[in-house]
């Protein structure tokens, strides 16, 4: 086999963070989540979190593995490590506040020996109050944070950042950030699973103890020359003859993340360079790829390999989908 021709679908992987809710179960229809389910991670090379594929000839290979055995015919030309998949695609569900956390970056990782972790957030639902939390607001210093964090007043130093459906937010390594009760999230991120807290809002574990923190470490890895982070809103949809609309979410140089509105059906080639990881965000899809057709419902997530050449998106109902592809050497950008 040269490649890897139909559409691959992977069994989620559950997390049952103590943070976590019900909305993948209540949202999606999903069976088998946890009482408690925090994240499911749905396109996964990550050992704490491995996918296995749940479709066709390859069923029950990790992602690591076909990663391993196919190299740049699954991820592309353009991926760093073409025998490793670069990314994890992930959905988070916060019935509570998450910690106040940082992830370290490519440039600073190694002062640490955690992995570096860029990611994305694409807000799929929030109840009415929900924030998020990105940014030291100006001013603040490491010795005034650290004062912050004793008095259980963290969250007040960092900028807070209304969100609607369908914005999204970028959070490179180095920025502390924190996700807010309410929210509902699809994520994209470097195949990392490092994260450093700083603040934990007094909470306890299962078992009646504080869960840990990483001062040290998240101290050595904090940037206090990040922007201040802001939503972004995609880029004005761009028609195509097809009918369907395309809206570019945000792109770095880990990762694109666009919208598409398929209301006909359209074939897309392929060039090699990417993957493409598709999310359904509403509606239904068929997809076709290697002579295989697949059905996608809202909440499926599918893997297209580098080497498919092209697949076909059929509206089994009008949907919307995210398309994250491999990013390109530029800065982060998105729409207004």
């Amino acid at each position: 086999m040269n490649g890897i021709g139909y559409p691959l679908l992977f069994a989620p992987v559950y997390k049952d963070y103590i943070w976590g809710g019900r909305r993948f179960a209540e949202r999606y229809g999903r069976t088998g989540t946890p009482d408690v389910c925090a994240e499911s991670w749905e396109i996964s090379a990550h050992p704490d979190g491995m996918g296995r594929v749940a479709n066709g000839p390859l069923a029950g290979e990790t992602l690591a593995a076909l990663a391993a055995r196919f190299g740049a015919r699954l991820t592309g030309t353009r991926a760093p490590q073409p025998s490793r998949f670069p990314l994890l695609l992930k959905l988070i569900d916060a019935r509570e506040n998450l910690s106040v956390q940082v992830h370290p970056s490519d440039e600073n990782a190694g002062l640490v020996g955690g992995e570096a972790k860029t990611e994305a957030w694409y807000v799929l639902g929030r109840t009415p109050s929900a924030l998020l939390y990105a940014g030291l607001k100006p001013g603040t210093t490491p010795d005034s944070f650290r004062v912050a964090m004793s008095q259980g007043t963290a969250p007040q130093q960092l900028f807070h950042l209304p969100i609607e459906p369908g914005e999204a937010l970028f959070i490179p390594g180095g920025l502390v950030h924190a996700i807010g009760t309410g929210c509902l999230l699809f994520e994209v991120q470097q195949n990392s699973n490092t994260t450093y807290r700083l603040f934990d809002w007094g909470r306890f574990d299962a078992s009646g103890q504080p869960r840990p923190l990483h001062i040290q470490q998240a101290f050595q890895v904090i940037d206090h020359n990040l922007a201040e982070p802001r939503m972004l809103r995609p880029a004005a949809p761009v028609p195509n003859p097809n009918g369907n609309d395309w809206q570019n979410v945000l792109t770095c140089r880990y990762f694109t993340l666009r919208r598409m509105e398929l209301r006909r059906t359209e074939a897309l080639a392929t060039d090699g360079t990417t993957f493409h990881a598709l999310f359904v965000l509403d509606g239904a899809a068929e997809i076709t790829a290697g002579g295989v057709t697949v059905l996608l419902k809202a909440g499926t997530s599918c893997l297209i390999a580098a080497s498919a050449k092209t697949f076909t998106l059929r509206p089994a109902d009008s949907a919307s989908l995210l398309v994250t592809t491999l990013g390109t050497p530029c800065l982060i950008s998105g729409g207004e």
